[in-house]
């Protein structure tokens, strides 16, 4: 039996993702281990591989074969457009992509004037203004601390995640128009789908009773 490799977006949700597995059976004690410097984490018994990487990097190795399943944040799938199946919602992490801005940007909105646009995710942006809206934007590339382009001038509105709101607010900026719903993500490579149906399908459904029991 071939090893099942999956890839863990870093952070919080790595944590939340394990835990989940873990109610499933599938463990790996390695990486509870704080001081190795592994980078890659096995279970010989079940014949599973586990690696941690950058959330923006995990659609790649999945699309590429390297991973077989990635667990990754929904924005992350559609910024970076890979092609892969995306199999399970775990309802974990969930927030929303966002159009935010001062109170008074949402009549140049409202109108469709051309406006700049400042975010993390230009592909999500451009997608949102071009595709759905049909309203022409300059779209301006940040790595962070987004909210601060409205603030001094580099752009009328901002494309960013939106948890609670808070940081928005104590900045003088809201919600203007919401995007679409976030949450983690199970995805799948292609080939893995075909040549490991059955494994992955059981995995597939084990997450996604668990999900269930959590709503209810």
């Amino acid at each position: 039996m071939r090893y099942l490799t999956i890839a863990l977006a870093k952070g919080r949700l790595a944590q939340k993702s394990l835990a989940m597995f873990e109610q499933l059976g599938i463990t790996c004690e390695e990486m509870k281990d704080k001081s190795s410097r592994k980078l890659i984490f096995t279970n010989e018994d079940l014949k599973m591989r586990f690696f941690l990487a950058k959330a923006n990097d995990v659609p790649t190795y999945v699309e590429y074969g390297a991973a077989d399943i990635g667990i990754v944040g929904k924005d992350t799938i559609l910024e970076e457009s890979r092609k892969l199946y995306e199999v399970a919602d775990l309802k974990i992490g969930r927030c929303r992509m966002c159009v935010c801005g001062p109170e008074n940007a949402r009549e140049r909105l409202n109108h469709h004037e051309l406006i700049r646009v400042a975010t993390k995710y230009p592909n999500i942006a451009k997608d949102y203004f071009y595709n759905k809206k049909h309203q022409t934007v300059e779209i301006i590339k940040l790595n962070g601390s987004i909210e601060l382009a409205p603030i001094v001038g580099l752009s009328e509105v901002i494309v960013d995640i939106v948890e609670t709101g808070s940081t928005l607010r104590e900045n003088g900026l809201c919600v203007l128009e919401e995007i679409c719903p976030l949450s983690a993500r199970m995805v799948v490579n292609q080939v893995s789908m075909k040549r490991e149906h059955e494994r992955i399908a059981d995995i597939i459904r084990g997450l996604q009773t668990l999900v269930r029991e959590d709503t209810l």
